[in-house]
């Protein structure tokens, strides 16, 4: 019976872990959602043995996390201001990346599986770009000047979302490999 327990743990494990990347796909906090899911299997199985999680491998998972999220928000923030754009259009596009991503997943793409998270991460960088342009432009900015900090803030968040999504994969390979070893 509690190799059945630990085999199931084992498997909700990794199904969080690939709904987390998938999140992280989309710009939600899906590296956290991974290191919550080791947390809580570090917690609830065995202390020793081959399938165990340890702290130090959670404390490593969390700083990976931690720095893909201010790697992300960096990104955004960088991409506006490295064209001229004000704090105000920072501002904007990190709002405008999370209402694009957040429209872009619930709308989708037709294509199954993949639709939802391409949809996301389209509508994450649109929105940045829609957030930083629509903020110099009302800030009197004319509307080359606008679409330049927007075009900058899209490929920024464009960015951030890589480089987060490149730490999810390496949160979910050293939760993987510490289930293995």
């Amino acid at each position: 019976m509690e190799y059945l327990l630990l085999i199931t743990a084992i498997a909700l494990l990794i199904v969080a872990i690939a709904a987390g990347w998938a999140l992280t796909l989309m710009g939600l906090p899906g590296n956290w959602l991974m290191v919550a899911a080791a947390a809580l299997y570090a917690w609830l199985t065995p202390f020793s043995g081959p399938t165990q999680i340890t702290w130090l491998t959670l404390l490593a998972m969390t700083a990976l996390a931690a720095g893909g999220e201010l790697a992300e928000l960096a990104a955004g923030v960088w991409g506006a201001r490295r064209a001229g754009g004000s704090r105000r259009a920072a501002i904007f596009s990190l709002i405008g990346s999370m209402a694009g991503a957040l429209l872009g997943a619930s709308l989708g793409l037709p294509i199954p599986l993949i639709g939802p998270p391409i949809a996301a991460l389209l509508g994450g960088a649109l929105g940045a770009l829609a957030g930083a342009g629509f903020a110099e432009h009302s800030r009197g900015e004319s509307s080359r000047q606008s679409l330049r900090v927007g075009i900058a803030a899209f490929v920024g968040r464009l960015l951030g979302t890589g480089v987060k999504t490149l730490v999810a994969t390496i949160l979910a390979v050293i939760a993987i490999v510490a289930l293995i070893l």
